[in-house]
């Protein structure tokens, strides 16, 4: 009996979802990914360098909602593959895990590259090309790839790199690309913070371009379609009693007391812009200095004047979801053709959503195209 020949798969990006794309398939198809960089290079930084590459949320309808784009599409495609599936994957190529405090996932080596080493090992019957695409056709019996060097024939094309590089192939396969921007990214202000560069409070870092830190990057993601500038407030020293604080206190410096509850230098900072003098005693602060005070710490604008440049961990923007199949991330408008990871238009928070995207989409589109027998 003649043996079926294997459909021959390219994918386009050998990032984290295109390589998660090759990992599925790669015994059941003839699977060629093309990548000008080494493949899974992106992974080396995430997670600070210890690659945050799930997060500990199991129930998939709670894990949609950290993803300010793409939440309502992603419901189909986690419950097809999420969070304690990604684990189970690890786990099997050999990357064994543990769940922080914040539960956010890492491997027990907390090395990137530890776990790029033993995703690469797997991809073991995978063709790697290292050449830039440049166009995908549709003949009429397969699929075109151009690239800078060669043209090679494909049944079947997945598409999955990320940012901004290859949206001018997507358009010419007729797909409509929201416009991407910046998202998890450090923000330049108007205001000059260089003389507190470095300070930090409540997960918000000032820099001398602007702010960064965990809560900006959050911010930055929320906000990544809205126009610049726009202005943001922050809450640095909560519902405190101050006069309870200045009655306590009566002979401390007003600064002194207030770096009980952030950082002294930002204290004499935001005391300053009023302006008081740092020095004060507290038994000198009056009613109104006091409301003054309290309105400066907990209603701490900023002008929002732009992102820091190519600053940013992810995009916001991409494929637009209406042209794609959640139930398999094949295209609705060239048949053969599937997409998976940051190329779409999701993106989430910090925390190891990113990656999640690209395991979930990649693996969605990759059950697709063996006939939903993986």
């Amino acid at each position: 009996m003649e043996q079926e020949l294997k459909s021959s798969v390219a994918i386009i990006g050998g990032g984290p979802a295109g390589s998660f794309c090759a990992a599925q398939l790669q015994t059941l198809c003839d699977v060629t990914v093309f990548e000008l960089k080494s493949p899974l290079y992106s992974i080396l930084p995430t997670g600070g360098g210890r690659c945050n590459f799930a997060y500990a949320e199991y129930d998939f309808k709670e894990l949609v909602k950290n993803y300010p784009r793409g939440e309502k599409f992603l419901y189909s495609v986690f419950s097809k593959f999420a969070s304690a599936d990604t684990v189970e994957f690890f786990g099997k190529i050999g990357v064994e895990s543990y769940v922080q405090d914040d539960l956010r996932i890492f491997p027990k080596s907390n090395s990137s590259k530890a776990v790029r080493a033993k995703f690469l090992e797997y991809l073991r019957y995978t063709k790697f090309i290292k050449e830039t695409v440049l166009r995908v056709d549709k003949t009429d019996k397969d699929f075109k790839v151009t690239t800078d060097m060669n043209c090679y024939h494909f049944d079947k094309v997945v598409i999955s790199i990320g940012g901004h590089s290859c949206y001018d192939i997507v358009k010419m396969l007729g797909h409509s690309v929201i416009d991407p921007r910046p998202s998890l990214v450090g923000l330049r202000t108007e205001e000059n913070f260089s003389s507190i560069s470095g300070v930090s409070i409540n997960n918000v870092l000032f820099t001398h371009k602007g702010i960064s830190g965990p809560a900006v990057y959050k911010i930055s993601s929320l906000k990544a379609r809205e126009k610049f500038p726009y202005k943001i407030k922050f809450n640095f020293i909560g519902n405190i009693d101050l006069q309870s604080e200045l009655n306590r206190n009566p002979h401390k410096s007003i600064k002194n007391l207030l770096s009980e509850f952030v950082p002294k230098s930002f204290a004499e900072f935001v005391l300053m812009g009023i302006p008081i003098n740092p020095d004060e005693k507290s038994h000198r602060i009056n009613g109104k200095t006091r409301d003054s005070i309290l309105s400066a710490f907990q209603n701490f604008e900023i002008t929002v004047i732009g992102a820091v440049p190519d600053s940013e961990v992810v995009t916001s923007g991409g494929v637009d979801l209406k042209e794609i199949n959640p139930k398999t991330m094949e295209s609705k408008i060239v048949p053969g053709v599937y997409f998976c990871g940051e190329v779409i238009d999701v993106d989430g928070f910090c925390g190891g959503f990113n990656l999640q995207n690209c395991w979930s989409t990649a693996y969605v589109a990759a059950n697709a195209i063996a006939g939903n027998s993986l």
